[in-house]
């Protein structure tokens, strides 16, 4: 049966997704990058970025397991891209190249009209402006009976789990403090929503927890 899940995303032990004063020089926020120093040096990383170089080990494990049956990814317009507002034009087509990592369908929420954008390898970025639930819809449909990820960012992610759309949470605590920035978990109440701890695992450069929802 198809899952609905968020995969190896990170935050800093003071539980920050991502940092403060995002921008295009800073997409995660200032310090936002130092979260992912686990995912940079994996196999999986450098694979995608054109390496056949990098380390196979957990991290490595964790991170190849958070591609596994992806049949369509959910994400935030600031995730796609730092423009605000209407659309002025189709010149930015996001931050991967001409050749994103998803190679599926992505829905983007987002509340100004933009037809969708055809890449390279697979992906289509479908723009959805009705919401989350619509999205969510959308992206059963294009998986095809494959899971679902949503890939972020921290918003979008807290309003799919507030609405106990989730099935399976798996965070990657990564070993900084950030201050200041995005709270993921603030004021949710993650065993009310029904979820509880079903697999965790720490290497030198990280803390996989893995939550699952009774259904």
């Amino acid at each position: 049966m198809s899952k609905v899940k968020v995969c190896a995303f990170t935050v800093s032990l003071d539980g920050f997704g991502a940092g403060p004063n995002q921008s295009l020089e800073n997409p995660l926020g200032i310090r936002g990058t130092e979260l992912h120093n686990w995912y940079f040096k994996t196999k999986s990383f450098q694979k995608m970025h054109g390496s056949g170089d990098g380390v196979e080990d957990i991290d490595n494990t964790f991170a190849e397991r958070s591609f596994e049956n992806i049949g369509a990814w959910i994400m935030g317009r600031n995730m796609f891209g730092p423009i605000r507002g209407p659309w002025p034009n189709n010149e930015w087509r996001g931050w991967w190249g001409e050749n994103p990592p998803y190679h599926t369908p992505v829905f983007v929420l987002t509340h100004h009209k933009k037809e969708p954008l055809a890449m390279e390898g697979g992906t289509t970025f479908h723009f959805v402006m009705d919401g989350i639930e619509s999205a969510l819809k959308k992206a059963k449909e294009g998986a095809k009976g494959k899971d679902i990820r949503i890939g972020g960012g921290v918003q979008v992610i807290r309003e799919y789990l507030k609405a106990g759309l989730v099935d399976e949470l798996h965070l990657v605590y990564s070993p900084i403090f950030l201050g200041s920035g995005e709270s993921l978990l603030a004021g949710i109440d993650m065993p009310k929503l029904g979820f509880s701890v079903t697999e965790k695992m720490h290497t030198k450069d990280a803390m996989h927890v893995v939550l699952s929802r009774k259904t």
